[in-house]
């Protein structure tokens, strides 16, 4: 197996706070720019994998560089640079408390809540006899609470414009941002063949401007069909390919684990691992039109500080 990043302890100058996410090292500098690594840790049912994951960092940040560099004419994300395979440095935004999710089908989450006989969904009322994968005559937004620790929420836009968490003006603003974004990721996933089925976007504030956040268009943020075989696998309801972590969850669930208290991840064997590994190279490829190539990882750790040391160098800190 390679090398892989389990976690970043680095010593970088000027730096003011640190913060470990499920599956990010994150570095604030001089309060005002951030450095984001995505390490290769791996997170289902809010719990973090017993097993890292070989290249998923990188996957998953350069194909959200590739997406923010390609949604910048929509509206200002928080990054600047990206001077490593797995690493972004970006504006420090103050996040906004809830996550924008929007759908374009009937699947994963909003399915089993579905299926489980409720008809609406964070206040969005769905049409009854719908089938798993069915398509939204338009695509829904869903949001959440975003939680500092244990799961997400599901929240109404009205919930959340009467407890004042998010001002109303603010929040046409993040709904208009997130329709468009889906519309231009839906866009490009169909050039390559796919359909991006629904994803989160997350959105923050500085200096009274609103920023897009985090990563986009992700396996981890999103959810991506193959569209040739769409149709045929829908009127035939079979389950259809997925190129997102859904595999992971279902895995998971097949063998007893929905990260509820007591339970315990499954063994995570080599040939698991390299088979997740193996499924987010997949869809980088599809979804970027380019072939993966791996980063060096002989020394990773060490190749991921001097790259970020460079570029903090060059801005003389």
């Amino acid at each position: 197996m390679e090398n892989v990043i389990l976690e970043a302890n680095f010593n970088l100058p000027h730096k003011t706070d640190f913060y470990r996410g499920k599956v990010r090292d994150v570095y604030t500098i001089n309060n005002e720019w951030l450095v984001m690594i995505a390490t290769d840790r791996i997170s289902a049912f809010d719990r973090v994998l017993p097993r890292a994951i070989p290249y998923k960092g990188q996957v998953l940040n350069q194909i959200a560089s590739q997406f923010l560099d390609l949604t910048s004419d929509i509206c200002p994300n928080w990054k600047i640079t990206s001077p490593d395979p797995v690493v972004t440095i970006g504006h420090k935004c103050e996040p906004f408390a809830i996550e924008m999710i929007i759908r374009g089908y009937l699947t994963g989450s909003s399915w089993r809540t579905y299926k489980s006989g409720k008809q609406n969904i964070c206040g969005v009322p769905l049409p009854a006899g719908m089938k798993e994968h069915q398509q939204f005559e338009k695509p829904i937004i869903t949001p959440t609470t975003k939680a500092k620790e244990g799961h997400d929420e599901d929240i109404s836009k009205e919930e959340i414009l009467s407890k004042g968490i998010v001002s109303p003006e603010d929040y046409a603003l993040l709904e208009e941002y997130t329709y468009r974004l889906f519309q231009r990721g839906t866009q490009i996933a169909a050039e390559r063949g796919l359909i991006l089925v629904d994803t989160k976007y997350e959105f923050g504030k500085k200096d009274g401007k609103i920023y897009l956040i985090d990563e986009i268009h992700t396996p981890d943020s999103s959810r991506y069909f193959y569209a040739d075989k769409y149709q045929e696998r829908f009127n035939a309801n079979e389950p259809q390919r997925q190129l997102s972590k859904e595999f992971v969850r279902e895995w998971l669930m097949e063998n007893g684990f929905q990260g509820n208290p007591g339970q315990e991840p499954p063994e995570m064997t080599d040939e698991i691992v390299e088979n997740i590994s193996s499924r987010y190279i997949e869809l980088y490829e599809h979804i970027t039109g380019e072939k993966f190539v791996k980063g060096n990882t002989t020394t990773v750790l060490k190749r991921v500080e001097n790259n970020i040391l460079h570029f903090l160098q060059e801005q003389n800190l």
